[in-house]
């Protein structure tokens, strides 16, 4: 035991702890005996331990789970409430006294042993334990005991949370939306006449009246340059441009965001989407897009020692990154999995529409690597050397079948900047089918049968989709296809219904003219994690044509706390909402084909949503972006602070392929940014009722769910290489 941590022990607990601890022990007489009989802490361990076993060894199969003998979905999904319990509780004593580096504390060292701090709350009334703490553990033990029950909701009552929220194609919604519209314009129009902000391509001819201005305007609105010139970069314009509605206490957290050096980065079109006069009817609709835009406390006071999260982002010259890939660079291949690379392109690319305030990437705007300085991110002579080199990589790599480019976001490259990447990267998929002819079947590599384009500017920016970019996507897609590429994916990211408005459909419908498929990535932010929002936000979506891909949990540290929905509630929405939208199998050989024919996916989605009765297709999986390991939501909870932060001990998702060094990979901890009493709180001064939240106490465990088959690669024609390259210690799988 460290120093920190004996002095911690002899921290005397609150009021509101004792009375929780009073609680606990009267509600469980068995656990009140082994703790005013324990001499020591060893003594209620074991006490503890085998009270527990006893129970669960009446259940085989909790047993051989508890063990670790059996795992995956079907194993999970036979565990009762009650088991959930008695893991974690076993869980807790087995990982008894052991030491954490806790990021979301700059490295601190976080330590787990709650029998313990029961113990000496009950004996000497210390331990340091908050009420947070106590309140999880009497939660615990009721689950234990039966006394906490689950109440799945049912079908209607999912519905009737989903109906809560409006979404952006609502004519009411529309026409205030058409209010924030003018009233921005009419700012920047004044602010062009006082020559506070010019533009030599917009700016007003002598002569016009105020009426002809605002017609050329609108006329402006309508391309996307000029939402990018004029996009806010200070907490005074964007107050302005919200008719001066942030309170003083939000300005000031901006202000601080400022002097810390946080970009500032949100165009009039998403500006626009922000309530100013809060409508009856959808009163907190826009606080998931609202989160997104106006920075926390939490962000700026750690903003400045943000450390990255993915340890595949901290490449050393010459070393494999985490995952075991060898990569050309520091900066612009990023690589997990056998299959699959991000290329991020040295273009405007480095760019986004604007900044989210959860960014998963904040650690690289912070050391400059991402940023908005737009000119300074055209691509310079050299780039055209280096986009070779790069895409070589993809090239000679003997299992990458599949290129995300992304960003910052991929459609902030220029139309001539995007189209010489796509033709590079046509001829790289082209040089891989090529060398494969002289290749004997058993050491053929992969070729390219996927392209994605990662970007969120169809939320952001619509007005960036354009006939001339629908020309670049459609023509590429149709050379493609010819060499053997299968799929063409814009992966996007709406992170609420009211993102879904008439200028980002049409967006989309653009998009899938060119023969591109759109799936959806959304981040659970807190604002986003109530009840029926991501049901609300999946069906919406189905609705226009795009097909959920994944449901992220909130990554990073303490300066994503405030946006940080905690993984439980993740496990929770899958359980008792996503569950809903559950595809039936006989349906995945119909949803398999809808890449093949992007254009008709809407018209498919509605008739299989008709016919199954379903009222939207829960195709993503809910995940957690895991450091070095990737996308995973199978968990056990190991540890508990005395704060009532849950540590969670992550594995691999078991239902994809992996490096071969991942093998030698501990298992990945994460201790979460804030307790399941803080997050409820939040809920709670959000305007949420707090019990219809209860079973999330009980979900202590998790599983990955199997990926739908829609996502699935396509099977190749030739018996594939099972040999790596680029990874260390070149292995066979």
């Amino acid at each position: 035991m460290t120093a920190s941590t004996h002095k911690l022990d002899h921290i005397a607990i609150s009021v509101k702890s004792h009375m929780l601890l009073r609680q606990l022990l009267r509600e469980n007489p068995i656990l009140e005996e082994i703790m005013q009989n324990a001499r020591n802490e060893t003594e209620v361990l074991v006490g503890v331990r085998n009270w527990i076993l006893e129970e669960i060894k009446k259940n085989k199969n909790t047993y051989h789970f508890y063990k670790r003998e059996k795992h995956g979905r079907e194993a999970f999904e036979k565990l009762s409430w009650k088991d959930f319990a008695a893991i974690r509780i076993l869980d807790y004593i087995d990982n008894a006294g052991r030491e954490f580096e806790d990021p979301n504390l700059r490295g601190e060292l976080a330590i787990s042993n709650p029998i313990h701090l029961i113990w000496l709350a009950v004996t000497h009334g210390t331990g340091g334990a908050k009420p947070s703490f106590f309140k999880d553990m009497l939660m615990l033990f009721r689950q234990f005991s039966g006394e906490y029950k689950r109440n799945t909701p049912s079908k209607e009552q999912v519905e009737e949370w989903m109906d809560r929220w409006c979404s952006g194609l609502d004519p009411r919604i529309i026409k205030l939306r058409e209010e924030n519209k003018e009233r921005i314009i009419k700012i920047i129009i004044q602010k062009i006449d006082k020559g506070e902000i010019t533009h030599s391509k917009f700016s007003f001819p002598a002569g016009l009246s105020q009426e002809q201005k605002y017609l050329k305007a609108l006329e402006w609105w309508e391309d996307q340059l000029f939402h990018l010139k004029f996009a806010v970069k200070s907490p005074d314009l964007l107050n302005e441009l919200l008719d001066n509605s942030l309170d003083p206490d939000t300005m000031k957290v901006l202000y601080e965001a400022e002097a810390k050096g946080i970009p500032f980065f949100v165009n009039p079109y998403y500006l626009s989407l922000l309530h100013v006069r809060v409508p009856y009817f959808a009163v907190g609709a826009d606080l998931a897009i609202r989160y997104y835009v106006i920075y926390s406390q939490k962000l700026v006071d750690e903003y400045g020692n943000i450390v990255a999260w993915e340890k595949e982002d901290k490449v050393k010259p010459g070393e494999p990154n985490a995952a075991g890939w060898y990569l050309p660079n520091d900066h612009n291949i990023h690589r997990r999995y056998p299959e699959v690379a991000i290329l991020i392109p040295d273009t405007m690319g480095r760019a986004c529409g604007g900044l989210c305030a959860s960014c998963q990437r904040m650690y690289d705007f912070q050391r400059g690597n991402l940023n908005f300085n737009l000119d300074k991110l055209k691509p310079k002579e050299s780039w055209d050397e280096k986009l070779d080199t790069l895409l070589d990589y993809f090239e000679k790599d003997s299992q990458l079948r599949d290129i995300l480019i992304t960003g910052g976001d991929a459609l902030m490259s220029s139309d001539k900047s995007l189209a010489k990447i796509l033709d590079r990267v046509y001829t790289m998929a082209a040089n891989k089918v090529a060398a494969n002819k002289s290749k004997p079947d058993g050491e053929k590599h992969a070729h390219i049968l996927r392209i994605r384009l990662g970007s969120r500017l169809p939320v952001y920016l619509p007005q960036r989709v354009t006939p001339e970019l629908v020309k670049i996507l459609g023509d590429f897609k149709k050379k493609a296809a010819k060499i053997g590429v299968q799929q063409f994916f814009m992966q996007t990211h709406f992170e609420s219904p009211m993102e879904v408005t008439p200028e980002a459909r049409n967006a989309i419908k653009l998009l899938m003219s060119a023969g591109w498929t759109v799936t959806n990535q959304h981040v659970f932010i807190t604002a986003a994690s109530r009840r029926g929002h991501a049901a609300k936000l999946r069906k919406v979506l189905n609705e226009i044509g795009i097909i959920n891909y994944y449901t992220f949990s909130v990554k990073g540290y303490m300066e994503n706390s405030f946006n940080f929905a905690t993984n439980e509630r993740a496990v929770q929405e899958q359980m008792e909402e996503k569950v809903i939208g559950k595809i039936p199998e006989k349906y995945y050989s119909t949803i398999k084909e809808f890449p093949n024919n992007a254009g008709a996916i809407e018209k498919e989605m509605a008739q299989l949503m008709q016919e199954s009765g379903l009222p939207f297709l829960g195709t993503d999986r809910n995940v957690l972006n895991l450091p070095g390991v990737g996308k995973s939501l199978t968990f056990r909870t190991i540890g508990i602070t005395r704060y009532g932060r849950r540590i969670l001990e992550f594995e691999l998702d078991h239902t994809r392929k992996h490096s071969p060094m991942m093998k030698q990979m501990d298992k990945v901890i994460i201790i979460e940014s804030k307790s399941l009493s803080g997050y409820l709180r939040q809920l709670e001064d959000i305007g949420e009722e707090t019990s219809d939240y209860e079973s999330i106490w009980g979900y202590s465990i998790g599983e990955t769910e199997q990926r739908i088959p829609i996502y699935d690669y396509p099977d190749y024609d030739y018996k594939l290489t099972n040999n790596y390259t680029n990874l260390k210690e070149e292995t066979s799988s």
